[in-house]
């Protein structure tokens, strides 16, 4: 198989912690492919032209990173990500909806960012930092919860904080947020997030 990947990108990590965590890494050929390259095979893969996209074997393409990780789930891990009762699986995937918002807040963020002087909105970067502040402040409520199992809804939770941090050097979201950034760190020396951590981006940053 391969994987549709980019060093930086939190989604893509989600499904390499995710394979590492089934046992599947082994079978995953991993491939950077640049979204704004028009060369990029990825556009004929993934008609949203976005990474993460797994190319299977039989030349069918999955895409976003949850039913990627799902899919690993179910032919690897056996709802080892994703539990297989219905209360405790819709709380997972909530989580994982939550980490996942967490990361495109951040994402968003840093676009807006990249923006030439006198394209940025100030409007928008201020309400990515509040989505930011209130996802922070969601998850310190819940991380006893979150802490529990390393499911597919930690995952992405511990993803996006690594992309936060990757990005965000000054944010120092662990002094409001401390029960949740003692287990981030706890979870951080999982064998499969230190085989996975975040890379700088090298690729053309507009089409």
């Amino acid at each position: 198989m391969i994987l549709r990947s980019l060093p930086h990108s939190p989604y893509a990590r989600k499904v390499l912690v995710a394979a590492h965590e089934t046992g599947a890494i082994a079978k995953i050929e991993v491939i950077e492919a640049h979204v704004f390259d028009p060369d990029t095979p990825l556009r004929a893969e993934n008609p949203v032209g976005k990474v993460p996209a797994l190319v299977r074997d039989d030349g069918s393409v999955l895409y976003d990173s949850t039913v990627i990780c799902e899919w690993l789930d179910i032919c690897e891990g056996k709802f080892r990500l994703l539990p297989n009762a219905d209360e405790a699986r819709i709380q997972t995937l909530r989580r994982n909806a939550l980490g996942d918002g967490l990361g495109l807040a951040a994402t968003w963020n840093i676009r807006e960012r990249y923006r030439p002087d006198g394209e940025r909105s100030e409007n928008y970067m201020a309400y990515y930092a509040a989505t930011m502040e209130r996802c922070f402040a969601a998850l310190e409520d819940e991380a006893g919860k979150i802490a529990e199992t390393f499911d597919l809804g930690a995952i992405s939770i511990a993803c996006a904080l690594s992309y936060v941090d990757f990005r965000y050097p000054d944010l120092h979201w662990q002094r409001t947020a401390p029960i949740l950034a003692a287990w981030f760190e706890d979870v951080s020396g999982r064998s499969s997030m230190t085989a996975t951590v975040l890379g700088p981006y090298t690729g053309p940053l507009s089409p």
